[in-house]
């Protein structure tokens, strides 16, 4: 069995013309307005504490909103187009004003009161505190 490379293109179509209908046939195609994008994290660990790290460029703080229930931690963001703006007559547009929500459930070493977020450059950073064990003395025990 050979494999055949199949290109139906005519040779006496103009090159611009198969450039314009293959651009507007992948942005059909492409554009899937159900799908969600989510911003992606990143989970670091260190001795003291979890951080927590979502890239969620182009919002503000007030764009989030951080819930903890039982060992679920939750993060929703929203931002919506400002209708206040000037119109601007674009030739395309793909800027798009953007929501999205994650949620991770959490180890049971973290402790709710320690719990605190920053959005600084882009990045939505969640820091979550570990809580101290109380580890008994070690002592020997002689058997009498």
């Amino acid at each position: 069995m050979t494999l055949v490379k199949f290109n139906n293109r005519t040779r006496n179509t103009a090159p611009y013309f198969n450039n314009v209908f293959d651009s507007l046939f992948s942005d059909a195609l492409n554009k899937n307005y159900s799908i969600n994008k989510v911003p992606g994290v990143n989970i670091v660990e260190s001795e003291s504490e979890y951080a927590i790290e979502l890239a969620a460029p182009g919002l503000e703080k007030a764009d989030f909103q951080i819930n903890l229930k039982k060992d679920n931690l939750s993060v929703w963001a929203e931002k919506k187009a400002d209708d206040a703006a000037p119109k601007k007559n674009y030739s395309r547009k793909e800027f798009d004003y953007l929501s999205f929500a994650r949620s991770f459930v959490l180890p049971e070493s973290v402790d709710a009161e320690k719990i605190a977020a920053e959005y600084l450059n882009g990045i939505l950073t969640i820091t979550l505190g570990k809580k101290v064990d109380v580890q008994p003395e070690s002592k020997e025990i002689k058997v009498s």
